[in-house]
């Protein structure tokens, strides 16, 4: 990588940085569709904490199933941990990161 590529980089982010606008001609240049702007909307409105409790909750009632030798209905709510919390992170980007962003900041 030379010296020239390093700069014009460093020259763009400052630029953008400096009018506030960082991130945003990408944005415009890759722009999501209908349906995904809708649920990004309607995920925005659940507080990121909703999906860790639904996490911890399912832990807890797998253990329940596991003491008490459920250990069909122990797996079945235990693999409910890691979707609970990919929906979290998803919310946490959606939030943060979200189409929704480019369109607020016109």
């Amino acid at each position: 990588m030379n010296n020239t590529a390093m700069n014009t980089g460093t020259e763009n982010f400052q630029s953008n940085s400096e009018t506030g606008q960082w991130g945003n001609s990408e944005a415009q240049m890759h722009t999501e569709g209908t349906v995904a702007r809708t649920i990004e909307k309607q995920t925005a409105k659940l507080p990121s904490d909703l999906f860790l409790w639904a996490a911890l909750g399912s832990i807890g009632v797998s253990l329940i199933f596991e003491l008490t030798g459920n250990t069909e209905k122990r797996n079945f709510v235990g693999q409910w941990v890691a979707p609970f919390l990919l929906l979290g992170v998803y919310n946490k980007l959606v939030k943060v990161a979200g189409s929704d962003r480019m369109h607020q900041a016109r």
